[in-house]
């Protein structure tokens, strides 16, 4: 009935938690098929799929495309697309399967967003994602995202962009069928902190917030992609680990 989708950079350090969190999905029939598409790994990612039984899918590196290339090939009546640091909580398929059963093909689904360190500063900006989704219908990227394949075609699928395609896509999603096109769904969605931790969380979060004003005000995605993927040592890739910059060229160009 699922298939499900996980585009991967170099994600070796963190796939294994979001594969683990389909076996039971797998075992109920929930699924029909994991998808990992690959932007051209080199530490293992492919192993790791090939090795779980998952389907390969390799070309270049973007997560845009990389969803779009996953979902092309999908077989599933519903698409579930999930990042690799991100694992759904023990329970989630029978709030999915509720979701499919409810929503008539024209609602798609986002998880709770939580982070996987205890402490003040992920809960706080966990809570405003959370906030976010439920006032402005303005999910994280790492909430998941559960659609029927329908819908998802009738809205366009994931544009090939270089950043931003989430906001891109549930932009389209909204304007076509309204507030209503999309739930919050009572499960959370576990995603790795690493990213926040290496940069700082509130720090993150604005620069984030800045990159997507901007973004909303017409600045080509291209150049807020040169930002966002500037070399750094305390910064990791949105994939999983390092190669940032490598990410940049093969999604850029020279």
């Amino acid at each position: 009935m699922i298939s499900v989708v996980i585009p991967t950079l170099n994600a070796a350090p963190h796939l294994a938690g979001p594969l683990c969190s389909l076996v039971e999905g797998m075992c109920q029939g929930l699924i029909k098929e994991v998808i990992v598409s690959d932007g051209g790994s080199d530490d293992g990612t492919s192993d790791i799929a090939e090795g779980v039984g998952a389907r390969l899918v390799v070309g270049a590196a973007g997560r845009g495309a990389q969803l779009a290339r996953g979902a092309a090939v999908a077989r599933g009546a519903w698409l579930l697309f999930l990042h690799a640091d991100t694992q759904l909580a023990p329970g989630w398929e029978r709030v999915a399967e509720r979701h499919m059963q409810e929503s008539y093909e024209r609602v798609a689904g986002v998880f709770r967003l939580r982070f996987d360190r205890p402490g003040l500063r992920p809960a706080l900006v966990a809570m405003g994602a959370n906030l976010r989704t439920a006032l402005f219908k303005r999910p994280y990227g790492d909430q998941g995202l559960l659609i029927a394949r329908r819908h998802y075609d009738d809205i366009g699928g994931f544009a090939p962009l270089p950043l931003f395609e989430d906001v891109d896509f549930i932009q389209r999603l909204v304007e076509r069928g309204g507030r209503r096109a999309l739930r919050g769904l009572p499960i959370t969605a576990i995603t790795a902190a690493d990213r926040y931790e290496a940069e700082g969380y509130f720090r993150r979060v604005g620069r984030n917030a800045a990159l997507r004003r901007a973004y909303r005000r017409g600045v080509p995605p291209t150049d807020l992609a040169e930002r966002y993927y500037a070399p750094s040592p305390t910064r990791l890739d949105p994939y999983g680990k390092a190669a940032a910059h490598r990410a940049r060229q093969d999604t850029l160009g020279p």
